[in-house]
């Protein structure tokens, strides 16, 4: 394994978390890639139940074995707009993180080609046409480095976060409707900026419910777990509940670009390549099919860079007015949500966020929403 002062490895992957687990999972799984020299180096052991991803599909999801719950129908709350629909071809679908540690870290123990570090990266950086990770004790180079790491970018203000806490709760009598999940509720206060709840069944007694706003700072740990209790109390209307996870977050939701290389040989993934959509938050559907992409190009012995055609890239216009919306106060989310959910099928806004529509329907949704509001600070990012 050594070669002069340097480990070296066909690839490396900067971070195990979901883009980079993701990325190695489906080199694993392409035969003609399976047996390439890898090393992933997190400073973090993945062994516990850190987050839970949701996401929609019509298809299988690579990881559908993984798949803890799904839903075809999905409820919306707001004081503008309710409804309760089917989403069919789509299901919406819920993974643990643990799950997905546990499932990829499985199948890598098949592989001896596959080393995995835990120490924290101090720089990454292109060396003699090779990718260089360089920790405290070692320094590694690869023919490609697959980076999720955040040492080429500094996110920049003005920008929303996404922050969150949710519950895993427990009740003793069948309650909940396991087959129904709140999408986005927006009955809450909306004191602090877009705000809503989610509720997400997985049996008749059993519900992650979490508290989640796109603002532009934190809330104090306190102010999360006081909305959880007066939500579960007054609308989900029960007092006797065992508390059995709780997860905490923060996404970054911003208009700015991402590099997706540096120097041709460090590839970003995950949140350094945007894969996070800035206007929802939404994640996991994103790195998959960033993922497949990857494995596609190495699969041609192509360098794995995948750029956005100019076609692709409208919908980043499309999240940055969003975004600029929002951060004017021009209109509030609740409300925008609420409209957009009225006037086109869930099926519509499904593909919308998920970059999946086509031209057509993305005008029947921007119509859907006030054009005096959203029109000129769209014309204005689109030269931004």
């Amino acid at each position: 394994m050594e070669e002069g002062q340097f480990k070296t490895y066909d690839y490396i992957i900067a971070g195990a978390g979901c883009a980079g687990l993701s990325l190695l999972y489906a080199i694993l799984n392409e035969p003609t890639l399976q047996q390439k020299k890898i090393l992933v180096i997190d400073k973090e052991i993945k062994n516990k139940n850190d987050r839970t991803w949701c996401f929609w599909q019509k298809e299988q999801s690579t990881f559908e074995n993984i798949v803890c719950h799904k839903w075809e129908n999905l409820k919306f709350e707001s004081n503008y707009y309710n409804a309760q629909f089917n989403i069919l071809p789509y299901e919406y679908k819920m993974i643990r993180g643990i799950d997905f540690y546990n499932c990829v870290l499985k199948l890598a123990e098949k592989f001896s080609n596959v080393v995995f570090e835990n120490e924290a990266i101090e720089k990454i950086e292109v060396y003699q046409a090779k990718g260089i990770v360089k920790t405290r004790n070692f320094t590694y180079k690869a023919n490609y480095v697959f980076n999720s790491t955040n040492l080429f970018y500094t996110l920049q203000k003005p920008m929303l976060l996404q922050h969150f806490m949710g519950w895993e709760i427990e009740v003793n009598s069948p309650i909940f409707d396991d087959k129904m999940a709140t999408f986005m509720d927006f009955t809450v206060p909306q004191t602090h900026g877009t705000t809503f709840m989610y509720v997400l069944p997985t049996s008749p007694t059993k519900a992650l419910v979490e508290y989640t706003l796109f603002t532009e700072n934190v809330l104090a740990k306190q102010a999360y777990t006081q909305a959880l209790e007066n939500y579960i109390k007054s609308k989900l209307a029960f007092d006797e509940y065992s508390i059995t996870h709780e997860e905490f977050g923060i996404i970054p939701m911003t208009k700015q670009q991402f590099a997706t290389h540096h120097q041709q040989k460090i590839i970003h993934i995950g949140t350094a390549a945007g894969c996070v959509k800035a206007s929802s938050g939404y994640t996991f559907s994103f790195i998959q099919k960033h993922t497949k992409a990857i494995v596609q190009r190495l699969v041609a012995n192509e360098p794995p860079i995948v750029e956005k055609s100019f076609f692709q890239k409208r919908f980043h216009l499309y999240d940055k007015t969003l975004l600029q919306v929002l951060l004017q106060k021009k209109m509030q989310g609740d409300e925008i949500f609420a409209k957009i959910f009225k006037g086109n099928t869930p099926q519509e806004v499904l593909a919308f966020l998920d970059n999946d529509s086509t031209l057509l329907n993305e005008i029947k949704i921007m119509n859907s929403v006030p054009t005096t509001t959203f029109l000129p600070i769209a014309l204005k990012e689109m030269f931004s």
